[in-house]
């Protein structure tokens, strides 16, 4: 006796699509959609909101340093300083805690026992748990101490290189301190990333270059890394994203003041994230649509980022 198979489901027609998948597409459309409108709503705000101050500015927005909006008569005001500082203290950022990171991760993935490796990850997931405001108490209240005689020893040894040229901040509320803090706050961002896409590398490939002689150092750099190198610019331009906007932290530890100094152990750079809150619960009239202004400033930078590191992204995939 034999017997005989269900008889299978015969395939739409072709040329018509389930309700189902018609409906998801459209969801998925109409989200995308959702995501621009609600980007072109933010910036249209933005300009609108800071149209009264840059018709009445008096000086050329974006490359003065002056910061005084309320004056009746004559506002004048520019965004040099902040966004020197802004960029700055994000780039250092990112250029301190890029490569403990990547470290940090492909320790946890190819070297740490597996019980090691799930704590690690762990404590490092949970860095990016604490807030802000705690980031900036142990910034002001240890960290910045702390590196005072750091900055000492920099000024007496490095002091040829005008980056750490004397006298060094005898409070340590510097751009470098600042940096530092950020660098322990972006860092939990690129391991993450970093982490997931070292261990989706193709199991393949690793077993072809240990079978070929490869050391465990040279399988890495030669199957993961290179695997690996478009998700790890786009965690990097993530923790840079976080870098760029950070308020309270950064506000905290700093000492405010409008300059553009390179020398990075002196106190007198500022953000426009930090600037803005600092000033925002005093500001009026033409004060408050200035820090608006400012703050479309902060979202172009960070738009011209994120669009960089896609493009970057984008040509690494197409070229691997």
């Amino acid at each position: 006796m034999t017997t005989t198979d269900a008889p299978e489901a015969a395939p739409p027609p072709r040329g018509k699509r389930r309700i189902g998948d018609v409906a998801f597409a459209g969801l998925a459309q109409g989200s995308g959609l959702l995501i621009l409108l609600i980007l072109a709503g933010v910036a249209a705000f933005l300009i609108i909101q800071a149209w009264p101050s840059l018709s009445a500015n008096t000086a050329n927005f974006l490359t003065t340093r002056e910061w005084a909006p309320n004056v009746r008569e004559d506002p004048a005001f520019g965004v040099a300083a902040l966004a020197f500082g802004t960029v700055l203290a994000a780039a250092i950022a990112l250029l301190m805690a890029l490569p403990v990171a990547i470290g940090i991760a492909l320790f946890i993935v190819f070297y740490a026992p597996r019980r090691l490796a799930s704590l690690l990850g762990y404590l490092v997931d949970l860095l990016a748990a604490i807030p802000s405001v705690v980031y900036g108490l142990w910034g002001i209240g240890f960290l910045a101490p702390q590196l005072v005689p750091v900055f000492d020893a920099m000024t007496r040894y490095l002091g040829w290189i005008p980056l750490f040229a004397g006298p060094a901040s005898t409070s340590g509320r510097t751009i470098l301190t600042a940096s530092v803090a950020l660098a322990v706050m972006v860092l939990p961002i690129i391991t993450a990333m970093s982490r997931d896409v070292f261990q989706q590398t193709p199991q393949g490939h690793r077993e072809a270059a240990l079978a070929m002689g490869a050391t465990r150092w040279e399988m890495i750099r030669l199957a993961v890394l290179p695997f690996g190198k478009s998700g790890v610019i786009g965690g990097a331009m993530l923790g840079l994203g976080r870098a760029l906007g950070e308020t309270m932290a950064v506000a905290m530890i700093l000492s405010p003041s409008l300059v553009i100094s390179w020398n990075l152990l002196q106190s007198g750079n500022q953000t426009i994230a930090a600037h803005i809150a600092l000033q925002y619960p005093e500001a009026t009239g033409y004060g408050v649509s200035a820090l608006i202004a400012a703050g479309l400033v902060l979202f172009a930078i960070t738009l011209v980022v994120n669009m960089g590191a896609r493009y970057v992204v984008a040509r690494g995939n197409k070229e691997s």
